[in-house]
């Protein structure tokens, strides 16, 4: 007995002069006597890798109604218990890589017979390899085509069998595997190819699955669609074959249309910057763990409105991209006459320009002023006619520029139609935000940081600092009640030069965006038409030093604000993120809010490592404003969305509770909304990153105002009309609110000002 190892070592001399055939009945010959094994002097390593398996699971990131929106970790796996994977996955994977598994010892010596007489008569190739061998290659070996490698897998085949039972076995096996896409275990295949729980697939889905362990790089759906296809019909057969189906079965599972997700689909691709905020803070935490000890977070998201702001998001960046013009393709490249050669430049150039969601790269074959005809990165090519190309027929030109023209080797973005064709598109190069939070609590409902993750993953939520424009005059008029003015103060809205000595530089006349001054008006109605004057004239009442000081009570830094008079105009620096949480203190009352991402934090075992406890709502210590005060500001930014720059929001929504303040920055920098209902507060955001003009004719209502509209349609659909309770210590006086202790006449109507610059600026030329 103690001889036969020899024949292995002889094997290993002779393989080169062997045929795989031969080579293999010397195999099953030395394999006959599994005794030999246990005196054969072999070192096997421990089994403790399996027996206290601990799988690399990767940090999973979920909205707080459990939608997957983030997963980092080389390896994406989950997993599943034996007794849980479904029979007919099973089986699918039993029938087409080892249909004896519960039956052999570890060493199927009829499937080495087989693989031997396939070899030796020229038919299909079969392997000689069971699942415990497999599982033995996967845990301890390398895959080195070496009978010494062979001889060591057969070995720990009889080990892991002698120590583990046949479920432990397959569990093992089916959980580790590694089934392409970075994807290791049938329940983690199923969730990236077919985006659903392993217990929901179908037959057909369960087959294509069991046939990627053979070479799951080279013919998965998403890297191989006929490949797998074919060896689907395969695992079908054998399942057939071995009486898992019926003929009925059968025939269905091969014409079931199966609907592969894309690379990259299997997580929900809406919440990247999210995500990757709750990646760092937990990388933070648990350094390199974060990625391996299969840890889970439940942020605040809530799905429908992530998804709402970011469809909202991207479709008025296009929007805003297709009012400023054609800009020519992304890339140029020469294509070769050789065909082969051809389409690889083509499949390489398309992969260094990957789609943006329904923005997809195409390379243009020909082109001409009626017809474009380009190949898209899946092989298909398609052709772009009449309205198609309307956009940018200016690049069709004969005349158009070389950086404008399109031409054969032009690298262009094309979206499907509704009616099924092809139209010409560009990646956008402005930057956009949007940020919802629970003015409540803090909570963020939806958070997106830009238009494209994947094309940038800065995060214009919490790190563009841009200058706020008007979205600033809210709580100028705060501070200016806190001083005693009310909504039905009088400013005179007419041009105006302040000296050097109010500016402590040259003089400055400030001027309305429309260069319209309607003279004198209310506050209410100043602030609803953003009048720019009157809100410097109001600055001027109460100090800009006075101003100044109060910001800091919404969670405004101080210090990116200037103490001068363009402070009304909103020229310091804000994120987006800032703002709205500055608006929360105006929707939920008067107080200070502590946004919050991560609600919960759990490791693979389920034990809660951190869970958020986030202040309660109107809690007295966190009040920064007098609920008088916020109630009246409150009624100002009503009547911007009723009458003035916002109205826009109430005729499109039809709501009657809404309340907000639009932005534009010094030339149109920067666009914003910040607005509310309810307990949801969002601000959007417009604007280059290097910084330059929106365009003459826009705005912050024209940019910014439109993302939150659409954001709010969902975010608000279904809840009930929202009203402010009114707080004591206000009350009506001449047709406005006015706190009681400045209800006389006086307090109301007169500017609080020297008289005699009250008259000099009401007369003003």
């Amino acid at each position: 007995m103690a001889a036969h190892p020899r024949v292995f070592f002889a094997l290993s001399i002779l393989k080169p002069f062997l045929s795989a055939g031969l080579c293999r009945v010397l195999l099953l010959w030395a394999l006959s006597w599994p005794v030999a094994f246990a005196a054969t002097p072999l070192d096997l390593p421990s089994l403790d890798v399996l027996t206290d398996y601990r799988p690399k699971i990767p940090l999973r990131v979920y909205t707080s109604d459990n939608v997957l929106i983030g997963e980092f970790g080389q390896e994406r796996r989950d997993f599943v218990a034996i007794k849980d994977i479904p029979l007919i996955q099973r089986q699918a994977l039993l029938a087409i890589e080892d249909a004896r598994f519960y039956d052999h010892g570890g060493v199927d010596y009829k499937g080495v017979v087989r693989a031997v007489l396939a070899d030796l008569s020229g038919g299909l190739k079969q392997g000689a390899s069971t699942i415990t061998m497999q599982l033995a290659r996967n845990f301890f070996l390398t895959r080195e085509k070496l009978i010494s490698r062979k001889i060591t897998e057969v070995m720990l085949a009889y080990k892991i069998e002698r120590e583990l039972s046949k479920d432990q076995i397959l569990e093992l096996y089916m959980n580790q595997i590694y089934l392409g896409q970075r994807a290791y275990g049938f329940s983690s295949a199923a969730r990236i190819y077919f985006g659903k729980p392993l217990k929901d697939l179908t037959l057909a889905q369960a087959a294509m699955l069991a046939g990627l362990p053979q070479a799951p790089s080279s013919i998965n759906p998403i890297a191989n669609p006929t490949r797998a296809k074919a060896r689907q019909a395969l695992v079908l057969k054998r399942m057939l074959a071995l009486g898992y189906i019926t003929e009925a079965q059968h025939k269905a599972a091969l014409q079931e249309n199966l609907h592969v997700l894309g690379e990259g689909q299997s997580v929900g691709n809406h919440a990247q910057h999210a995500a990757e905020m709750v990646r760092q803070a937990i990388y933070a935490q648990f350094k390199d763990e974060a990625y391996t000890r299969g840890i889970s977070v439940t942020t605040t998201l809530v799905n429908a409105d992530q998804k709402a702001a970011y469809d909202a998001l991207r479709r008025h960046v296009l929007a805003y991209d297709q009012r400023h013009g054609y800009r020519g393709p992304e890339a140029h490249i020469t294509l070769p006459a050789n065909t082969t050669e051809r389409q690889k430049l083509i499949e390489a150039t398309l992969q260094q320009h990957p789609a943006s969601d329904a923005l997809l790269a195409a390379v243009v074959l020909s082109a001409k002023p009626g017809s474009v005809q380009a190949v898209l990165a899946n092989g298909e090519t398609i052709e772009l006619v009449a309205d198609g190309l309307r956009w940018a027929a200016a690049a069709l030109s004969p005349k158009a520029s070389v950086a404008l023209k399109i031409r054969p080797g032009s690298v262009i973005r094309v979206v499907k139609t509704s009616r099924g064709g092809w139209a010409m598109a560009q990646l956008p190069t402005v930057g956009a935000a949007l940020v919802a939070l629970n003015n409540q609590t803090g909570a963020y409902r939806a958070l997106v940081g830009g238009f494209d993750f994947g094309l940038s993953e800065f995060n214009h939520v919490t790190q563009a600092w841009r200058q706020p424009g008007s979205t600033m005059k809210p709580f100028i008029y705060s501070a200016a009640l806190e001083k005693g003015y009310s909504p039905g103060t009088l400013v005179n809205d007419a041009p105006l030069t302040l000296t050097s000595a109010e500016t402590g530089g040259p003089p400055w006349s400030p001027q309305n965006d429309d260069n319209v001054y309607d003279g004198a008006i209310t506050l209410r109605t100043a602030l609803a038409q953003s009048k720019n004057v009157a809100a410097v004239r109001l600055l001027r009442g109460i100090t800009p030093q006075v101003a100044h000081d109060f910001l800091p009570r919404f969670g405004f830094d101080a210090a990116r604000h200037p103490v001068n008079y363009t402070l009304a105009l909103g020229t310091g620096a804000v994120t987006p993120l800032q703002m709205a949480g500055a608006y929360s203190v105006f929707a939920n009352g008067g107080y200070q809010i502590n946004p919050y991402l991560i609600q919960k934090v759990v490791d693979s075992r389920g034990t809660v490592l951190f869970e958020a406890k986030p202040a309660l709502p109107a809690q007295e210590s966190a009040r920064v404003l007098d609920a008088r005060n916020a109630f009246i500001t409150d009624s100002l930014l009503r009547e911007v969305v009723t009458s003035g720059t916002g109205a826009a929001a109430s005729n499109r929504l039809a709501r009657s509770d809404l309340a907000g303040k639009t932005g534009t920055s010094s030339d149109a920098f920067d666009g914003w909304f910040a607005g509310y209902s309810g307990s949801t507060t969002a601000v959007a955001w417009m604007g280059f990153d290097e910084p330059r003009s929106l365009g003459a004719r826009e705005f912050g209502s024209t940019v910014a105002l439109p993302i939150w509209i659409d954001f709010m349609r969902t975010s608000l659909a279904g809840q009930p009309l929202h009203r402010m309770p009114q707080p004591a210590g206000v009350t009506q006086a001449q047709g406005d609110w006015v706190l009681e202790e400045f209800q006389t006449a006086g307090g109301v109507w007169r500017l609080d000002l020297d008289p005699l610059q009250w008259l000099k600026d009401l007369f003003a030329g």
